[in-house]
């Protein structure tokens, strides 16, 4: 099989995240079996685990339902090193995931490798045990064919990272339509400056956490007076692959359902026309419009606050909220809230509410936020 980097003829990729699960807490290898038949005969061929995903069991699962059971031109393998990841205590350690997930998957050589969940809070680690270094070490062995790094930060870091490591060969980035403009993921900047690099993207939580499988009623009326026929998770799916500059979206499936679901949405795909951008755009506006906090994010309250609070993007994060982990919502608070104010900072001066046209109780809202802190 050839190992490409660039825009894919089929854009799914099965993510190995969510797999379906036994009553006890197992992975259901037999519905993977089935599930991995399926996408290989669509078309598909890009698996996604991780060193992390379920204690390894996710890479072990792939190794009994892909690599055990299919000729290894059939598919392509990607996985992740995690810098930070439990029982890792040095560089050694961190190097050693690489070679368990070899053994893991049983694959021979890995595709696709990631540099995993790089962050304000990790990014450093990846540099102290030397890991940029290792990861084309072992390209050049021929053990690694492709490799490049997961993000969930700002777009400075990522432009830092991306000139001072350039000869990463792709990056994978969170995109789907509720988070293009949402300053706590920054998925439209994130995309912007990998087309600047020439990097292409891996697109990772397309549905935003199964958030837009099952959306606020108002995103599902907009979505429905579209007659398209597809599921809500169509929807976002078919947003995503429109995006120039992908390898692939990845779609973390649960059970056969939801891949013959997602299947049916991207099986010949054809990105989406001007008239199905508008039917996203009313969504993306129903998202906007229901917010638990009415602020309009006009930032009169920003420029005289003695702490540098960055209010409307906490709101924001904020409304944006509803359905989502709460990992995802903490992750998101800590990039608008990076070298500004923290909500806990507010000393209650009133000048916010002083000229705020809304008239909110922003004193009392800020205090409600700093549960989002570490």
């Amino acid at each position: 099989m050839e190992h490409y980097l660039g825009e894919e003829t089929f854009k799914l990729g099965f993510g190995l995240m969510r797999l379906p699960k036994n009553q006890d807490g197992s992975i259901d290898i037999p519905q993977v079996c089935r599930m991995a038949d399926a996408f290989l005969k669509a078309g598909g061929t890009y698996f996604d685990t991780a060193y992390v995903y379920d204690g390894g069991a996710s890479e072990a699962a792939f190794r009994a339902a892909v690599a055990d059971r299919y000729p290894r031109e059939a598919y392509t393998i990607a996985t992740k090193l995690h810098a930070t990841a439990a029982g890792v205590k040095n560089e050694a350690d961190a190097k050693q995931e690489f070679f368990t997930s070899l053994e893991r998957t049983g694959a021979g050589y890995i595709d696709y490798y990631l540099l995993h969940a790089i962050q304000r809070s990790t990014w450093k680690k990846y540099d102290e045990y030397r890991l940029w270094d290792f990861v084309q070490e072992q390209k050049a062995l021929g053990r690694i064919r492709h490799w490049g790094f997961s993000f969930h930060a700002d777009p400075e870091l990522l432009e830092e990272l991306l000139e001072a490591h350039p000869e990463t060969e792709f990056v994978q980035l969170q995109i789907n339509y509720a988070d293009w403009e949402n300053p706590g993921v920054a998925s439209r900047r994130n995309w912007e400056i990998c087309q600047a690099h020439g990097k292409p993207v891996v697109i990772m939580e397309p549905v935003k956490g199964g958030v837009l499988a099952d959306p606020i009623d108002t995103v599902k009326q907009a979505l429905d007076a579209g007659k398209t026929g597809w599921s809500y998770a169509g929807w976002a799916l078919r947003y995503a692959a429109s995006i120039p500059g992908l390898m692939t979206v990845l779609s973390g499936m649960s059970s056969e359902a939801q891949m013959a679901d997602n299947l049916n949405t991207m099986r010949d795909f054809q990105p989406l026309t001007p008239e199905e951008r508008e039917v996203i755009r009313k969504a993306q506006e129903a998202l906007s419009a229901d917010k638990s906090i009415p602020c309009t994010g006009c930032r009169y309250c920003v420029k005289g606050c003695p702490m540098n609070i960055p209010i409307p993007d906490v709101f924001n994060v904020v409304n944006r909220s509803r359905g989502s982990a709460a990992f995802r919502t903490r992750r998101e608070y800590s990039i608008v809230t990076r070298e500004k104010g923290k909500a806990s900072d507010c000393v209650a001066c009133g000048q916010c509410e002083a000229i705020c046209p809304q008239h909110l109780k922003i004193i009392d809202l800020l205090k409600e936020c700093r549960e989002l802190e570490d």
